[in-house]
């Protein structure tokens, strides 16, 4: 089981990461920078890269035997019992094309008394926007410091559903999410990167579903949003694990209602 650590020391070091990585995120947005594409297609620039190195440090610096995993340079301690897992800039496509929609992905999570690692703190920053949502196990989910909280949707029938685009889908994966789409009211695409998470944790919006996930995608989110009223799972009901980018190819199923999430699962079974 994960040693014992202060979760004041863990909530203001994750502020300070967000500020951190907020800050160099700003130096560089909507201002002329080179874009490298990486082995699978990605775009990366001078400000990902930056930003989770200075991330990297201050989590060195206030936890050293902390294990990281980070999006562009790479992973670090994986046994440990606390895993940081960041995504410096989640939308660098919107980062890069001048859309103040990207964030900063941040997530603790701690292994339980099995070793399992499970997730146990959030922050969906948009510097851009200043909106920053923070989140997790005995810490309610806030925007800005303000409490946030899901919304109540009675059926699937009533429901939006967001995703970022049918392109993003395999054949499979377009055909299951076929179903969902036929079962809601509304759906929409959109280059909205992790804000639709927000979105949803925030109660502005029924349900994010998406797929092709990276860890460093998802980890953040899921205290966030579960700490707001959520229920967050993969496509077939089950909960995210450190695996589920390789298992499951990281779909990801959020809804602020538990019963509406329950029939999402079904819909995406074609078993509605």
């Amino acid at each position: 089981m994960a040693d014992a650590v202060s979760s004041e020391a863990c909530v203001a070091l994750i502020h300070h990461l967000a500020d951190l990585s907020g800050a160099i995120a700003l130096q560089h947005f909507r201002t002329s920078f080179a874009v490298d594409t990486k082995d699978d297609a990605s775009p990366v620039t001078i400000a990902d890269r930056d930003a989770e190195a200075a991330m990297r440090e201050a989590i060195r610096k206030a936890f050293p035997t902390h294990g990281i995993i980070g999006e562009e340079h790479g992973s670090e301690r994986t046994s440990a019992d606390w895993l940081w897992i960041l995504d410096p800039i989640d939308g660098t496509a919107s980062f890069i094309n001048g859309v103040p929609l990207f964030g900063n992905l941040i997530g603790l999570w701690r292994r339980d008394k099995d070793g399992n690692a499970r997730p146990w703190l959030g922050c969906i920053n948009h510097p851009a926007l200043k909106e920053r949502w923070i989140g997790g196990e005995g810490l309610p989910t806030t925007l800005n410091g303000k409490s946030a909280r899901v919304r109540s949707c009675q059926t699937l029938a009533q429901a939006t559903v967001y995703a970022t685009g049918a392109s993003y889908f395999t054949d499979e994966e377009h055909a299951l999410f076929g179903g969902l789409e036929r079962a809601v009211h509304r759906r929409r695409f959109g280059g909205t990167d992790c804000y639709h998470y927000a979105m949803v944790a925030s109660g502005w919006t029924d349900i994010a579903c998406e797929a092709g996930l990276k860890l460093h995608d998802y980890a953040a989110i899921v205290p966030v949003l579960e700490a707001a009223g959520a229920t967050v799972s993969d496509w077939t009901g089950a909960p995210l694990t450190l695996e589920s980018e390789k298992v499951g190819r990281g779909r990801v199923l959020a809804c602020g209602d538990k019963a509406v999430h329950a029939a999402a699962v079904k819909a995406l079974r074609g078993t509605t």
